[in-house]
C-alpha cells in the first residue's frame, strides 16, 4: 500500500511539472498590420513578456524576429492582413528554442520595437514599428501645404477622427466600432468644407491607423491651422444615455462628472493605440505649455456654442449646453479646439444612426454651419480689422504684424509691455487676435 501511495505520488509530480512547462510556453494568438502615412505597425498579441530578438537581412530586405520559448498556430500567421504599406508579407516556422517570424519588407527601413502591458481592451502586445528611411509622407505633405496657405491665406481646419488602428474607440452593441463612424463623418464634413472658396479642410488620418495624441495637435500646428475639431462617439455605462455633445478645454477640472469619466478615457487612448510609454515624459511636455491660453479658451467657446447650436437643429443633443473637460487633444494653446461627441455608440438606436450615411451627412452638414457662422462672426472682430482704433499720434508707438501661431502674452513679452495696454490701444474686445491683423503696440 506504502509502495503504491509513493508511485501515485510520483506520477502526480511528473503531470504537476509537466503541466508547468506547458504554461511556460509562450503563444501568439493574432497578429495585425496597420498602416499609415510614416510608418507601418504590426501588433502581436501575446500571453508574456516574450524574450525576443530582432535582426535585419538584405538581398532581399527581410526583418527576422525570433520568439524564444513560443508557438504559432499557421493559421495566425496565414490570417494576418500582411501585405500592408511597408509590409510586403509575414511567414514564419518553428525553430528548437522558439518561432521564428520573417517580414519580407519593401525596402530597407528603420525599426523599433515595445511591449505594451494589458489594459481594458487588449492583453500584452509586442509591437514592431517600421519606418521608411526617407523623410515622412506626413512632413512632406505638410511643408508643401503651408506654402500654399502662406499664398492664398486658406482659412485652414483641421479635423480630427478619433482612435483608429489598434485602438478602435468605442463598441456598440452591434459591434459598430467608434473609429469606423468618425472617420466616415470627418471624410464628408472635409468634403463640404473643400467645396467653397477660402476654406481648407485636413485630416490627421484619412484610413484606419492610429497617430498619437501629440502629433495630431503637432499636425495642426504644423498645417497653420485656424480651427481644430476632434470628432468622435463615445460609449457610456448606461444604454439610455444619447444625444451629441460639444466639450472645451477646462484647465480646472471638468464641467460634470460624466466630462471627467470621457476626458479621462480619452487620454488614454495613447495606452491602448500603441505609444512607447518612453515617450510619455515628451508627450507631457508637448502639450502642457506654459503659454496664456485666455485668447485661444475664449475663442474655443465661442466655436462651441456656435456649433452646438446647428447641431442641435439637426440631431438630439445630450444636454443644454457646451461643457468642458481636460482632453489632452485640445491643448494646442493657440488654436481654438473644440471636441465633439457625435452620440453615444452604446445607444442601440444611436448606434444604429451614426453608422447610416445620411445621418453621418446631417451631422458634417450641422459642423460645416457652425464653422462658416463662426468665420463670419470672427471677420467682423479681428479679420476684416485692418487699422487699429487708436492712430499712433505721438510716433512712440510701435507696429506689429500678427504672424501664424502668435499670441497678445507673447507679442507683449517680445516688446516688454502688457496685454491689457495692447487690447485698450487697439480697442480689442478681448484677447483674440488673428494672423495677418495689425497692431499698435504702446511703449
Amino acid at each position: 500500500m506504502k509502495r503504491t501511495y509513493k508511485y501515485l505520488l510520483i506520477i502526480i509530480s511528473i503531470v504537476f511539472s509537466m503541466q508547468t512547462l506547458a504554461t511556460q510556453i509562450n503563444r501568439v494568438s493574432a497578429i495585425r498590420v496597420w498602416a499609415d502615412p510614416d510608418k507601418t505597425r504590426i501588433v502581436m498579441d501575446v500571453n508574456s513578456n516574450i524574450k525576443h530578438k530582432i535582426f535585419k537581412l538584405k538581398s532581399p530586405n527581410r526583418l527576422v524576429i525570433d520568439l524564444k520559448d513560443t508557438k504559432i498556430k499557421r493559421s495566425v500567421i496565414s490570417q494576418s492582413n500582411n501585405n500592408k504599406g511597408l509590409l510586403k508579407g509575414i511567414r514564419g516556422a518553428a525553430k528548437k528554442d522558439g518561432y521564428r517570424v520573417v517580414l519580407d519588407l519593401k525596402k530597407n527601413l528603420k525599426v523599433s520595437s515595445f511591449f505594451l502591458k494589458p489594459n481594458k481592451k487588449y492583453g500584452n502586445r509586442l509591437v514592431i514599428d517600421l519606418f521608411a528611411n526617407s523623410k515622412s509622407t506626413t512632413e512632406k505633405m505638410v511643408v508643401k501645404s503651408t506654402k500654399s496657405i502662406k499664398t492664398k491665406k486658406d482659412f485652414v481646419i483641421i479635423i480630427d477622427p478619433g482612435h483608429g488602428g489598434e485602438d478602435p474607440g468605442a463598441i456598440g452593441p452591434k459591434k459598430t466600432r467608434e473609429k469606423d463612424v468618425v472617420l466616415a463623418t470627418a471624410k464628408k464634413l472635409a468634403k463640404k468644407i473643400n467645396a467653397a472658396k477660402g476654406f481648407k479642410a485636413y485630416l490627421t488620418r484619412d484610413g484606419d491607423y492610429y497617430i498619437s495624441l501629440r502629433k495630431r495637435i503637432n499636425l495642426a500646428r504644423k498645417k497653420q491651422a485656424d480651427l481644430f475639431i476632434s470628432l468622435h462617439a463615445d460609449a457610456f455605462r448606461n444604454s439610455k444615455v444619447k444625444g451629441a455633445s460639444v466639450y472645451t478645454l477646462s484647465q480646472r477640472g471638468a464641467s460634470s462628472e460624466a466630462a471627467k469619466w470621457l476626458a479621462s478615457k480619452e487620454n488614454s487612448s495613447d495606452l491602448v493605440g500603441g505609444v512607447s510609454l518612453n515617450d510619455k515624459d515628451d508627450v507631457l511636455a508637448s502639450v502642457l505649455l506654459s503659454l496664456s491660453q485666455t485668447g485661444t479658451n475664449n475663442a474655443s467657446k465661442k466655436l462651441g456654442n456656435i456649433i452646438f447650436k446647428e447641431l442641435g437643429k439637426k440631431v438630439i443633443l445630450h444636454n443644454n449646453k457646451v461643457e468642458n473637460a481636460g482632453f489632452v487633444v485640445l491643448k494646442a494653446p493657440d488654436i481654438p479646439s473644440i471636441l465633439i461627441e457625435l452620440g453615444y455608440i452604446s445607444n442601440p438606436k444611436e448606434e444604429k444612426n451614426l453608422k447610416n450615411s445620411k445621418h453621418q451627412n446631417k451631422l458634417a452638414v450641422a459642423i460645416n454651419n457652425g464653422i462658416k457662422k463662426y468665420y463670419d462672426e470672427y471677420s467682423k472682430t479681428a479679420l476684416l480689422r485692418k487699422t487699429p482704433a487708436y492712430p499712433n499720434k505721438n510716433n512712440k508707438n510701435k507696429k506689429h504684424t500678427v504672424s501664424k501661431g502668435e499670441t497678445l502674452s507673447l507679442i507683449a513679452k517680445k516688446y516688454n509691455t502688457s496685454i491689457d495696454k495692447i487690447i485698450k490701444v487697439n480697442d480689442l474686445q478681448d484677447s483674440q487676435i488673428r494672423a495677418g491683423e495689425k497692431l499698435v503696440i504702446p511703449m
